[in-house]
């Protein structure tokens, strides 16, 4: 197992929420708290990280309120989570950094555990969740999540020539190294753990029991 305390948790919310009409994402409120804060909350409660910050390009005193660091985005005009990505592994100072959406409030408590077990398993430079999805068609796919990933730190120099080149695209990038997906469709896995609430609508329809 990889020690709590070699890995920086990374909370992504620097984007624009433009399909949630351009409000902060991470302060919207899900169940009386703000959705970074359930973010936070999880990966504390979780215990596999040894400290957490926040990653966002306004409002940094309220993300700061929470208690955490706050790390805006080195890349100008909101250039994705891939520029969180960046900004996490610039600034982090252990082994290894965690990435999760501030917009998936129910993720897995064993999030960290199971993503660190696999990596080290198939001596991997990232792992990634892959969690049910409904398809166009009605259909259950398990398919990749890669904004929930655990990367080795000393991937930071090839996400900067990346960068550098004009990519943005997470997916483009990790196809670059060695990456394992990692199910949560087991017995017990939540489906609704990695949905991300990109509107309004759909945050208060996760909020329904």
């Amino acid at each position: 197992m990889i020690n709590p305390s070699e890995i920086t948790g990374l909370i992504l919310a620097g984007g624009r929420g433009s399909r949630m009409g351009g409000v902060d994402k991470g302060l919207q409120n899900f169940n009386g708290l703000p959705l970074a804060l359930h973010a936070l909350n999880r990966l504390q409660a979780g215990g596999g990280v040894g400290h957490v910050v926040i990653n966002a390009n306004r409002n940094i005193t309220d993300y700061a309120s929470f208690g955490v660091s706050v790390w805006p985005d080195g890349l100008a005009d909101y250039a994705g989570p891939l520029a969180g990505f960046l900004t996490g592994l610039e600034r982090c100072e252990t082994p290894y950094l965690l990435t999760v959406p501030c917009d998936s409030p129910l993720f897995s408590l064993d999030l960290v555990q199971r993503l660190g077990e696999a990596l080290l398993a198939e001596d991997a430079d990232i792992s990634m969740v892959a969690a049910p999805e409904l398809d166009r068609q009605g259909q259950v796919q398990i398919r990749s999540q890669p904004v929930f990933c655990l990367l080795k730190v000393e991937l930071l120099e090839s996400l900067t020539k990346f960068t550098l080149a004009g990519g943005r695209k997470i997916d483009a990038w990790t196809a670059l190294h060695h990456t394992v997906l990692v199910p949560f469709n087991l017995p017990g896995d939540s489906p609704q753990a990695f949905f991300n609430a990109n509107t309004l609508d759909e945050l208060r329809q996760l909020e329904m029991p």
